[in-house]
């Protein structure tokens, strides 16, 4: 008898890609919908109904994967995504990767042998043997504010081309020129985007091209205070830096105060690119750009019970606003 695992080796395809198509999950190419039903005619597959129905069983169950549950951006993101598939009857099951993809590997097993009904899923930057055999599951799957090369599904996520050239454009008005940037891991679609963006527009706005003044940290606050203290001790003074993130920007703000006087410090002005509630009251204030974790979290659920509902879903690019606090 044909298989699917068949029709997925003739069509040029990975199993789950094929499982999506039979199953008629609405987000597939149509190149890949082409080629899986040319191939299933040219084999003469014939669906196994008895499987199929299994596969269908609910459980009302949602797996929620973030990044690290430390960042109060995805804190935010992850109640507001809870909330609403609480609205639909869904209940959510948080696992936190905490930065690790080894840790996100667990959690997505875990999520598989539970039979969760879908998956919000934040990844780390690699394309794993564990996330290609969940793949193969055809599990209705949702990307939250980061890409992964190899993945078909919807993205909900922060514009980071407009959240970075907010932030250049700013300092540029601020007439700063040695600018220096933490960024994030480039291994990460975020910490890429930012990163390519603020490179591209440090260029285009004259700031100091000197490659000292960009390092990379990890996204934590540990991996900005290392990459802070390498840029204090190039000896090159920036007199802005940017953090990729939040946390980063606490790692920078430690490194200031413990590598130099208080006068040197705030000589530099300090933006990032996550907002946070307390750049509000310390000295002097942070500008950054606010990423609405709110709405990612929100729309990635209903865009996760609308697949599993059988619907097309498109992705969708949040918007950033910019808090400037240097008034």
């Amino acid at each position: 008898m044909t298989t699917i695992k068949d029709v997925a080796a003739r069509a040029g395809v990975s199993l789950g890609t094929a499982s999506r198509v039979l199953s008629k999950s609405p987000h597939t190419s149509a190149d890949s919908r082409a080629k899986v039903m040319q191939a299933a005619k040219q084999l003469g597959y014939v669906a196994n109904g008895p499987a199929q129905s299994l596969r269908r069983a609910r459980t009302n169950i949602l797996g929620l994967l973030i990044s690290d549950i430390r960042n109060p951006f995805f804190a935010r993101l992850a109640l507001s995504a809870e909330k609403e598939a609480r609205k639909s009857g869904y209940m959510v099951v948080y696992g936190n990767a905490n930065e690790d993809a080894d840790t996100a590997d667990e959690i997505v097993q875990v999520f598989s042998q539970q039979r969760v009904d879908g998956v919000l899923f934040s990844p780390q930057g690699i394309m794993t043997p564990h996330i290609r055999s969940f793949l193969k599951t055809g599990t209705p799957l949702v990307l939250l504010n980061r890409h992964l090369e190899g993945i078909e599904a919807p993205y909900f996520g922060t514009d980071n081309v407009q959240g970075m050239n907010q932030i250049l454009q700013y300092l540029h008005e601020r007439r700063h020129k040695r600018v220096a940037f933490v960024s994030g891991p480039t291994t990460i679609s975020t910490g890429l985007e930012r990163y390519r963006t603020f490179m591209e527009g440090r260029d285009s706005f004259g700031f100091d091209p000197d490659p000292r003044l960009v390092q990379i940290g990890n996204f934590l606050a540990e991996g900005g205070y290392r990459a802070a203290q390498d840029i204090i001790r190039s000896g090159l003074k920036p007199s802005a830096i940017i953090g990729a993130n939040g946390e980063t920007t606490v790692g920078i703000l430690h490194a200031l105060h413990d590598c130099l006087s208080t006068k040197e410090a705030r000589r530099i002005e300090i933006v990032s690119f996550d907002d946070m509630e307390w750049f509000d009251f310390i000295s002097p204030r942070i500008s950054a750009v606010r990423n609405d974790a709110t709405s990612i979290g929100r729309e990635g659920a209903k865009g996760l019970i609308k697949l599993i509902q059988g619907k097309r879903v498109e992705s969708k690019m949040i918007p950033t606003q910019f808090i400037n606090r240097s008034t």
